[in-house]
């Protein structure tokens, strides 16, 4: 069957909630699951790739499927490296999300055998800073893992979750990564959930995330590529000058449209950081979750969403960013996935 053209698809799968960690801006709640057992991983591994094979086949399209694996702390799975393993083996694309203290000269090896496409470290700034935010030591030990795997020739991206407390700090960030030798700096804004919930004051006001991308995208330097995937940010880039880009969604905030969240006891959810339940893999296929779920479905449909949001011209690239949206409908006591995103600057 001739293929037309490819399409990225990510899943991301939180293996474990344990961490060795305790950030002040934490978006999980606080409630440890029941991690699944090897066999029952191995079990969705085989679903995630007959899925994407079948959707190669019916559709036409090479899919580039990629597996983003975190936690918690990745590391901190007991079968973290037969998972990685049995991955590879099925040809994914694996990127590894985590803290980077645990990462040893070992374990950057052993990544770097894997053929790891990359691996993101959070540092949220300077040394002051990131403690504050991450706990005492942690810079240190999280610029260790990092220089272990730059030594092993792993491709490091280091990320950033922006507030009120980091947020000036952005050209030390650009310094830092380029001392450390890694190949990509990314950010995200901060989500106003779990402990997050109580760095409401620190949240950036629309204006200024406006003006820090801005400053950002303006950085220029040698060998580093600043990237990211906030959906407002993502809009800076677009020449388009249309009022009204469509109804289809084709880019954007990924919840719905290009990706699934898979947490440690196999719930399924649009976003990680929106916690709303759509599933669970050990009873539900992912397929039909993805093809008839009401949630995924409501949030493909421009005339289902609220505020600005619902009449943006932007909407079919952007849609804003759902979890900080349901963030804050949450903190005014009426939850809604379809509120408007309120740093919006558009």
């Amino acid at each position: 069957m001739a293929v037309k053209h490819a399409h990225d698809f990510f899943f991301q799968w939180h293996l474990t909630d344990r961490c060795n960690l305790a950030c002040t801006h934490c978006y999980q709640e606080g409630a440890k699951t029941t991690e699944m057992s090897l066999s029952q991983v191995k079990a969705v591994i085989e679903e995630i790739a007959d899925m994407i094979e079948i959707w190669s086949w019916n559709y036409g399209i090479d899919f580039s499927p990629s597996l983003n694996i975190t936690g918690g702390e990745p590391f901190l799975h007991r079968d973290i490296f037969e998972i990685l393993e049995e991955l590879r083996r099925r040809r994914f694309e694996i990127f590894l999300l985590s803290n980077g203290t645990l990462i040893n000269k070992d374990k950057a090896r052993f990544l770097s055998w894997l053929g790891m496409k990359g691996v993101q470290v959070s540092i949220e700034g300077p040394e002051e800073i990131h403690d504050s935010i991450r706990g005492r030591g942690s810079f240190a030990s999280s610029l260790r893992g990092i220089e272990h795997l730059v030594n092993e020739g792993v491709m490091v991206s280091l990320n950033v979750t922006l507030s009120d407390i980091n947020a000036d700090r952005l050209p030390d960030m650009v310094a830092l990564s380029s001392s450390l030798g890694v190949q990509r700096l990314g950010f995200s804004r901060l989500v106003p959930s779990g402990r997050g919930a109580e760095l409401m004051d620190r949240i950036l006001e629309r204006d200024r995330v406006r003006d820090l991308y801005q400053r950002i995208f303006s950085i220029e330097s040698d060998g580093l590529k600043i990237v990211t995937g906030d959906p407002l940010a993502s809009q800076m880039f677009r020449s388009s000058n249309s009022l009204d880009e469509g109804t289809v969604p084709l880019g954007g905030c990924a919840a719905g449209i290009s990706g699934l969240t898979l947490l440690p006891d196999g719930t399924v959810l649009p976003c990680r950081r929106l916690p709303v339940p759509i599933g669970n893999v050990k009873k539900d296929s992912l397929r039909e979750i993805w093809a008839i779920s009401d949630v995924l479905n409501a949030l493909r449909d421009k005339s289902r969403y609220k505020g600005k949001c619902g009449k943006c011209g932007k909407w079919a690239n952007c849609r804003g960013c759902r979890a900080i949206a349901y963030a804050y409908s949450r903190l005014t006591g009426m939850p809604d996935f379809l509120s408007e995103d309120p740093q919006c600057y558009y």
